[in-house]
């Protein structure tokens, strides 16, 4: 069974930066569609970025766009997703997803494996 690891996470003040790391446990996942999702408590699941398999193609929640990075290395089976000028609302659970052909990459349940998460909590 493919494993999505998450790393990164932690404290960051706002303004500040973080970067997520998502490793794939296998190769053939590592060209799979990837996206980050997260959840804040009390709060559904949401989109933050997605990307696709080649890397050439990404996309971004409104909330995030401008601020966010998300990139990938396939030889290394990892993407990431550069956080800059975090602010206190981007405090959440982040999840890394895969699937390797996602109909709307914006949907949650579009995605067959999830990663554990990993807590980014914002400070201001």
């Amino acid at each position: 069974q493919v494993q999505l690891v998450e790393s990164g996470g932690g404290l960051v003040q706002a303004g500040g930066s973080l970067r997520l790391s998502c490793a794939a446990s296998e190769r053939t996942f590592s060209s799979a569609f990837k996206g980050w999702f997260r959840q804040a408590p009390g709060k559904e699941r949401e989109f933050v970025a997605a990307i696709s398999w080649s890397g050439g193609s990404t996309y971004y929640a409104d909330s995030v766009k401008g601020r966010f990075t998300i990139s990938r290395d396939n030889a290394k089976n990892t993407v990431y997703l550069q956080m800059n000028s975090p602010k206190p609302e981007d405090t959440a659970v982040y999840y890394c997803a895969a699937e390797l052909d996602p109909g709307d990459y914006y949907v949650s349940y579009e995605y067959d494996c999830w990663g554990q998460g990993t807590q980014v909590t914002v400070s201001s």
